[in-house]
């Protein structure tokens, strides 16, 4: 027996992160009595940009030309490249930040038990363009998570082979924070990556 048009709505909004059964059905339910125009441009909207974004060939970031607007500028400084795991993290760094380099997005991270080896970062990409010999720094930006921290040590190792040198976000106490609401884990690796004080 085939599902209602209103069951396989419901499964297709189950595919975003972080939406359950019960959150499916409130977008679906909101879509139909109080958003049908916005959920006609939510489907057309959704249905372009699935045909015609794609990948930039040079960063991976998502791009609807074969080369970003990021890497085809002749502003930014390409001596410097930030590996990140995702375009959102490419995002947050170019909003909260000066940074004027380039990048390269790996779309995830190294995770054997995942399938998620160097080939599927692209790091045979990257491998090839640090080669250019262009590539003065490489800004390591991946998350302090055990996998975002293996890739790291790996994009370091990459990095060393080709001359680059390799660079790591500082991660820590965080701005404004007090040490006794900082977890244990922050806290013990600031302590550990203290810095000396310049004069």
């Amino acid at each position: 027996m085939t599902s209602s048009l209103l069951e396989q709505l419901i499964d297709a909004l189950r595919v975003l992160p972080g939406v359950g059964q019960k959150s499916a059905q409130r977008m679906a339910y909101h879509l139909l009595e109080r958003e049908r125009a916005g959920g006609q441009r939510l489907s057309v909207a959704l249905a372009e940009a699935v045909e015609k974004i794609g990948h930039c060939a040079r960063c991976r970031d998502f791009s609807e030309t074969p080369v970003c607007a990021t890497c085809a500028s002749a502003s930014r400084d390409a001596h410097q490249l930030c590996a990140v795991e995702s375009p959102a993290d490419r995002l947050a760094i170019e909003q909260a930040t000066g940074y004027r380099g380039l990048y390269f997005v790996l779309q995830g991270r190294l995770s054997p038990l995942d399938g998620i080896g160097p080939r599927e970062l692209g790091l045979d990409t990257l491998a090839a363009r640090l080669a250019e010999g262009e590539v003065q720094e490489l800004i390591i930006a991946t998350n302090p998570t055990v996998e975002g921290e293996a890739t790291a040590h790996y994009l370091a190792q990459l990095a060393r082979q080709h001359g680059v040198r390799p660079s790591r976000l500082a991660h820590g106490v965080p701005l404004g924070g007090e040490l006794e609401y900082v977890d244990r884990g922050t806290l013990s690796h600031a302590f550990g990556s203290r810095t000396e004080v310049s004069e």
